[in-house]
């Protein structure tokens, strides 16, 4: 301060400039520091805290909901659950146990969101692996969680829409902190813009306010440094605010918005709102654009054959991608086919967009061991039909793999078109037998599917005739084994009334169409597979309408016995299949023989079924893998192909006992006797070892009953067991003509009987009465002569036959039982002796030959062997002469007595 304004002296000076700095001292402990305005400490009580943790989870949860995270979903699930485990306690003291409606309505809509999420599977296969492997968890614990919650959620989705108790306490709170914040603001209007914008105006306002009392103080400085103490106390009231007029007729209106903003509630949708902000619009799941399908062509495009086919081409280009939307794409072929059709762009183009149309659906089931749903495959039916309709009505149009995709031709005759129409329908007829794989064999669908092959046989005959015209003998082929497919197990009952006579000599049969079929491809084709499978058919229809000997002839003609093992698995399969018709045929011709070589490689491995694609076994030693079971399900055969199991095996077994009865019978004695079925002789020996043997049930067990009442002679019991049971007349009627097999089989047991019985009881008898057998047998005297002379020409019987008498002469050439027993022990011996001196010989650690005295022994005793056989041929042929000297000096004797008479 200058000294020109001083009144006083120097002490008074200094005096009041001491009295200035203790009157600025006091005015610190006044002071408000910026900290304490700042930080607030605000007391909560549980349920705030509670509350307030579960709802800023689940705006998390919104949150990942909305970019579809479910690894961060998952883990926000989580800590909700921890949160609602620790809240409740609260909501039991404070609720009565009633749980929050906003903790309801989360739960739902993560409900809601997971199903979605769950029931869309393109959506699921297009998802992240992390996110996908989250997917499966998070449902699993969800599910677990809200059982408690099932009645709430319940009554929540029944009304959806009422406000939550917990929104409507955070909106007051936040209308209060608004209040709080805006009390200085004056309220003119209830909507929100312009609220907010008299806010803004407010504080633009407030800021104009603060600089210009700024100005104010910085002019008052001097007077507030010159006064005295006073100003000290007046402080306080500085910084308080006073109300004014203004500030009296704005708490009313103040008031008013406080009640209308209470009121008004947030709604998810709002229709119309203040003209400066227009409309809220209700965002739904999903891109816009995806639901709005992008039109085909613009409207002012002039639409020629060069755009059509250039259109097509964008479409076609996206098969086989990951994006593409295969139905998507299926419905703008169609839309493309009826422009095409609408402009009159011709038939050829039609052509090229159907054929297209085939493929797409084909490409639309991505899976190749399952098959396409019910509703594409009566499209895909009626697409290929109207197909081969234009191709056939349109000679001129030429489809073909041969052409180039650059020299297609679809606007000048003749028309070129790149595509393989076969290749189409072979796809058809596996998609077809995969359809029937998948029904169940005994509902009625697998009968509404099984009509479709008229249709599938029909687009065959149709496709044969375009092929035809082609004059491609390769696809010629392979249309004929198509057609072959279709024909070769159905049985047509017309062949066995043209055998007898009851239609005329040119009436056309199914024998006849295969007769023609396969004996084009014999003679046209160049690959093997289709020469075999044709074969293969071929046979397997002559034996299924009893033609034998043409079967048979083929069968040892192809020679495919020796080279059927290097064939694919289905060629294999139909083999098997051949075979055992052709085991069938033959046993209902009376050829047991070749029944039973026909049927013994398909029955002795145990697994038929397996062999002929009719199901799979489970195995015992190693269990299959996914990816083989999956392939071995794609070979099996549809149920109608079917050949009866029971029915094989009850006829290789028949056969069997035929067979292996009598040899048994005749070689009894025999050590080195060999096995003809090693199946039946293992169900034969463990009947035996059964201490206690009940009533035959299976049939298997009716065949082993059989054969014990065969090998005492008993032809009565034995076709009691074989054909007049209950348990086997269901197994003979599935045979064409039931009744003759029936008669055939009884005539044979009663042939091997017979057989059996002579040979089982020769040492018993000197000499059997005819006429006796005959009656016994049940057989015409003529047939027993017969049968006993082969037994006699073949050396299996030793005996004579005398005509006067009508008996048989039996000769105890053979040895007894105890020479037979004999034999049978010096053979085992020897082996034993033999066997013990090879172990004994590896545990010394001699490797070398063995010589000396064993090889002498064995050389021997082999050689006693030999001499022993050749004496016994030699007793039996000299038997036999002296039989029949016998006989020729009784003739003799008896004519020299007529001509004395």
């Amino acid at each position: 301060m200058s000294r020109f304004f001083a009144t006083g002296s120097d002490s008074e000076s200094e005096s009041s400039s001491s009295e200035e700095q203790n009157a600025r001292q006091p005015i610190a402990a006044f002071t408000f520091s910026d900290d304490e305005e700042e930080v607030k400490r605000v007391v909560r009580s549980a349920k705030e805290k509670r509350y307030e943790d579960l709802s800023n989870i689940i705006k998390n949860i919104r949150n990942h909901k909305k970019i579809k995270d479910m690894a961060s979903l998952l883990s926000s699930f989580e800590d909700f659950t921890k949160a609602h485990t620790k809240a409740i306690p609260v909501i039991t003291k404070v609720e009565n146990g009633v749980t929050p409606r906003f903790i309801i309505r989360a739960l739902a809509e993560l409900e809601d969101f997971i199903n979605d999420v769950w029931d869309d599977k393109d959506g699921r296969k297009n998802m992240s692996k992390n996110n996908s492997k989250s997917l499966g968890p998070l449902r699993q614990k969800f599910r677990k969680y809200i059982k408690d919650y099932e009645q709430e959620l319940k009554k929540f989705r029944e009304a959806p829409d009422l406000a939550d108790d917990d929104e409507e306490e955070e909106e007051e709170k936040k209308s209060e902190e608004k209040d709080d914040v805006e009390d200085d603001l004056p309220i003119v209007a209830p909507k929100a813009v312009s609220f907010k914008k008299e806010i803004e105006k407010s504080k633009v306002e407030k800021d104009e306010e603060t600089d210009s009392s700024i100005e104010w103080d910085s002019t008052s400085e001097s007077d507030s440094e010159s006064s005295d103490g006073d100003a000290i106390y007046n402080l306080r009231d500085k910084f308080l605010k006073t109300k004014t007029d203004k500030d009296d007729i704005g708490d009313e209106e103040r008031n008013k918005a406080k009640k209308k903003i209470k009121e008004a509630k947030p709604r998810r949708i709002r229709e119309e709102e203040s003209d400066d902000e227009g409309k809220w619009e209700t965002v739904t799941k999903g891109s816009t654009s995806s639901s709005e399908k992008p039109k085909m062509f613009a409207k002012d495009a002039e639409i020629d054959t060069h755009v059509v086919i250039t259109k097509l081409n964008e479409v076609m280009a996206a098969r086989g991608k990951k994006r593409t939307d295969r139905r998507l794409q299926i419905e703008f072929l169609h839309e493309l086919k009826a422009i095409a059709e609408q402009h009159n762009l011709g038939a050829a183009v039609t052509v090229k967009i159907r054929f297209n149309i085939v493929s797409a659906i084909f490409d639309y089931n991505p899976k190749v061991s399952e098959p396409m749903k019910l509703e594409y495959w009566t499209k895909l039916l009626e697409e290929i039909q109207q197909l081969i309709k234009l191709l056939l009505s349109n000679g001129n149009i030429k489809l073909s793999e041969s052409v180039l995709e650059e020299t297609e031709e679809y606007e000048n005759a003749p028309y070129r078109i790149r595509g393989c129409m076969l290749t189409a329908v072979e796809r058809l007829d596996d998609e077809f037998t995969k359809l029937l794989k998948e029904c169940d064999p005994h509902s009625n669908d697998y009968v509404e599917r099984l009509k479709d092959e008229v249709t599938v046989s029909k687009i065959i005959e149709n496709v044969l005739k375009y092929v035809e015209g082609q004059g491609v003998e390769t696809e010629t082929c392979r249309v004929y084994l198509r057609k072959i497919d279709h024909l070769y197990y159905k049985f047509d009952p017309n062949v066995l009334k043209k055998k007898k006579g009851q239609l005329p000599a040119d009436f056309h049969t199914s024998v006849d169409e295969m007769e023609k079929l396969c004996r084009f491809i014999y003679a046209k084709d160049q690959t093997d597979r289709l020469r075999t499978r044709a074969i293969l058919s071929h046979i397997f229809h002559h034996a299924l309408h009893d033609n034998w000997f043409q079967a048979r002839d083929l069968v040892l003609m192809s020679h495919l016995q020796e080279t059927i093992h290097h064939s694919d698995p289905p060629t294999q399969i139909l083999y098997n299949r051949t075979m055992a018709n052709l085991g069938l045929c033959a046993f209902r011709h009376g050829n047991i023989k070749d029944a039973h070589q026909c049927l013994v490689d398909l029955m002795m491995t145990g697994k038929p079924k397996e062999l002929l694609a009719q199901g799979l076994v489970p195995q015992r030693q190693h269990e299959r893998s996914l990816e083989q079971e999956k392939v071995e399900k794609q070979r099996q055969m549809p149920f109608h192909m079917h050949i009866n199991l029971e029915l094989l095996e009850c006829v290789y077994l028949v056969s069997a006992m035929l067979l292996e009865i009598p040899y048994m019978a005749a070689h009894e004695f025999d050590a080195r006797r060999r096995m003809i079925s090693k199946t039946f002789y293992q169900q034969l020996r463990s009947s035996e070892r059964q201490p206690l043997v009940g009533p035959p049930e299976s049939m298997r067990e009716h065949v082993v009953a059989a054969a014990k009442a065969m090998r005492h002679g008993d032809w009565n019991a034995c076709a009691n067991f074989i054909v007049n049971k209950k348990m086997n007349i269901k197994v003979w009627d599935l045979f064409y003509e039931a009744d003759r097999v029936r008669e055939m089989l009884v005539k044979f047991i009663k042939e091997e009987s017979l057989r059996t019985y002579l040979f089982t009881y020769s040492n018993v008898y000197a000499s059997i009465s005819v006429p006796y057998l005959s009656e016994m047998f049940d057989l015409p005297k003529s047939k027993v002569h017969s049968l006993i002379s082969k037994m006699i020409i073949n050396e299996e019987l030793m005996a004579s036959l005398d005509d006067p008498t009508e008996t048989v002469v039996l000769h105890r050439s053979e040895p007894s039982r105890l020479q037979a027993l004999a034999m049978q022990l010096a053979d085992k011996v020897t082996n034993l002796v033999d066997a013990n001196e090879r172990i004994f010989e590896m545990k010394q650690g001699n490797f070398f030959q063995r010589g000396g005295n064993q090889g002498y022994n064995r050389d021997r005793a082999n050689y006693r062997n030999q001499n022993q056989n050749q004496n016994w041929n030699n007793n039996r042929r000299q038997d036999n002469r002296n039989n029949r000297n016998r006989n020729n000096q009784n003739r003799e004797r008896e004519i020299e007595e007529k001509n004395t008479e």
